[in-house]
């Protein structure tokens, strides 16, 4: 890490708690939308604390210029909730240190999971936190600041730079059944979303689902929109029979949700997780996955028909 960046990081650690040291500061891997780096503060009393600061990239900044000072606010409402998420320690707004606002959180000692030791109590976990989260009454919440998610997935649909990208996965197929059902009647309470519930966004530590991490693509909205995205991506990285088990485990807590637009939302959630060569691939998994893609929409329109 340069110098200059150390720097601001120690400024960072001085406005939060006067009279720290920052010890050590290190790059954490894995992070697309946001700059994610640990620290390791060495506090007055002598008490050696790590946190984590998170610096939003420019797509996420650009869709919503609020997006730290949103992620800051609902991560301490999810936290006042009981939901294992990391505690927000500090929202720098001023960019006096970075020219781009940053959050200082929790590190949770964990990591994410792709071959998990039991799979089976793995599938559980993730559907039970993501019933936990839909399950938050929001009635007396203040979650104003949070947008719509049906807002972005219409853009998404109208975008039409998306066209191009892979109609080998018949997208311009998607795209238009989509458009002409929307808007989808409404049949669900709104809910807290986390916008992008997949395995790499969930932190583990000896089989347990310690921390829920990411929140820069929640809103409201209906619950079948997080459950359509993570059926998806637990069949990319699990396979059809973990799909399954995740959902009907869902459902099984779920009760009060109609399931009926499901396969809408899978259309969507296939539109959305289609760009195969941005991710970096190798090229057997792509292969992989692209024949999961097409069977997760196959089976999603027929549904539909």
């Amino acid at each position: 890490m340069m110098m200059n960046e150390y720097g601001k990081l120690e400024q960072l650690v001085q406005k939060f708690i006067q009279g720290s040291k920052l010890i050590r500061a290190w790059e954490l891997k894995g992070g697309i939308s946001a700059q994610v780096t640990g620290l390791e503060i060495l506090q007055s009393s002598g008490q050696i604390v790590k946190m984590i600061v998170r610096q939003h990239g420019d797509n996420d900044l650009k869709r919503n210029p609020n997006v730290a000072a949103d992620e800051h606010r609902l991560l301490g409402i999810l936290n006042a909730a009981g939901l294992p998420v990391p505690m927000p320690y500090y929202l720098e707004k001023s960019c006096e240190i970075f020219p781009k606002p940053c959050i200082l959180i929790e590190f949770v000692e964990g990591k994410s999971e792709f071959i998990p030791s039991n799979l089976n109590a793995h599938i559980l976990q993730s559907a039970t936190n993501l019933a936990n989260i839909h399950r938050i009454d929001c009635a007396d919440l203040p979650l104003s600041f949070l947008p719509k998610l049906e807002n972005a997935y219409i853009d998404m649909l109208n975008n039409d730079d998306r066209v191009i990208l892979d109609d080998t996965l018949n997208l311009n197929l998607i795209r238009d059944l989509l458009k002409s059902s929307m808007p989808l009647p409404s049949m669900n309470k709104e809910v807290i979303l986390h916008g992008d519930y997949w395995p790499g966004n969930i932190l583990w530590k000896d089989g347990k689902l310690v921390s829920i991490i990411d929140w820069e693509d929640s809103g409201l909205g209906d619950p079948l929109t997080d459950l359509a995205n993570s059926q998806l991506e637990i069949f990319y990285h699990f396979g059809i029979q973990a799909m399954n088990d995740f959902t009907n485990q869902y459902k099984s807590m779920m009760p009060e949700v109609n399931f009926t637009n499901l396969p809408y939302w899978q259309l969507f959630a296939a539109l959305r997780l289609s760009t195969f060569p941005e991710w970096g691939l190798e090229k057997s998994k792509e292969n992989n996955w692209r024949k999961r893609h097409k069977s997760f929409v196959r089976q999603a329109i027929n549904r539909i028909r």
